[in-house]
């Protein structure tokens, strides 16, 4: 399972709407999967700085979800932080809010920890938000795909979230316009997917978008068509533009206001049987 059951998701509080609102997106994930979840607040002054808040609001999430809550308050760096603890705890997910302060980029003299690092570094899958809208429930989760060995990997983990939230799979697949060269090796490809992902039970659709763009491709496909979630593999072998400027998997993060599940690539069994067929 790409969300173990019965572990904990851990949800970094920062008492910003933003945090209120990744709180609130962990209840169907945490019933489906049985998990506790961990409400944590880094702190650049104490281990109990806003315990009275975060008490209340954890009180507030048992109330509303019925769900176990707990509360941890540490002192230190926040996306630094949130990796040690997940680790310690040996949390399932992350949910993590992104405002408009999130960094990106390292700047001259460096400063702390960016976000690409941050969720490469993560010793779990992180959903990151980046809006104040929500979303009740998942009806679409929508796919990049394209000939990379990630990609692959993440459909067996599509079909699993699909099935979990009665969702529909929307793969959208980006190359570079007039590329027909790409677009004619993709093509086999995508018909494999969507005709496994059909044998699992899992109504999916599938749409190719020439763009010289890929991350606001992919961004405004999902706004476009109502996506409740988009699913990527974050890229481990980096070449120089790409530490220096992002993957597209980075800037999908940055740009998007639908939520997007980043997980670390990992050979599982479960792609054995997808894989043979590729």
């Amino acid at each position: 399972m790409i969300i173990k059951d019965n572990q904990a998701i851990l949800i970094p509080v920062d008492f910003s709407k933003y945090s209120y609102i990744a709180v609130k997106q962990s209840y169907n994930l945490a019933k489906y999967t049985k998990s506790k979840l961990v409400l944590l607040h880094v702190s650049a002054k104490s281990d109990n700085d806003h315990q009275a808040e975060l008490d209340q609001l954890a009180q507030s999430t048992r109330d509303e979800s019925s769900l176990e809550v707990v509360t941890k308050i540490v002192k230190g760096e926040l996306l630094e932080t949130v990796n040690k603890i997940a680790g310690e705890l040996d949390c399932s997910l992350i949910i993590m809010a992104l405002d408009e302060n999130a960094k990106f980029k390292n700047s001259l003299f460096g400063g702390g920890m960016t976000v690409p690092k941050f969720l490469v570094a993560a010793p779990c899958p992180v959903i990151t938000l980046r809006s104040t809208d929500m979303n009740q429930g998942c009806k679409n989760i929508v796919m990049p795909f394209d000939l990379s060995p990630e990609s692959r990997e993440k459909v067996s983990y599509a079909v699993q979230l699909a099935r979990l939230y009665k969702a529909d799979i929307r793969i959208v697949s980006v190359f570079k316009p007039n590329d027909e060269e790409y677009e004619n090796k993709l093509f086999p490809y995508l018909q494999q997917v969507k005709k496994f992902i059909k044998q699992e039970g899992v109504h999916c659709t599938n749409r190719s978008l020439p763009s010289a763009t890929a991350a606001e491709a992919i961004v405004e496909y999902a706004v476009k068509n109502e996506g409740d979630l988009i699913i990527q593999i974050n890229q481990q072998d980096l070449s120089i533009s790409e530490r220096m400027n992002g993957t597209v998997g980075h800037k999908v993060v940055e740009l998007s206001p639908v939520p997007v599940l980043n997980v670390n690539p990992m050979k599982r069994e479960s792609m054995s049987h997808f894989s043979s067929g590729m």
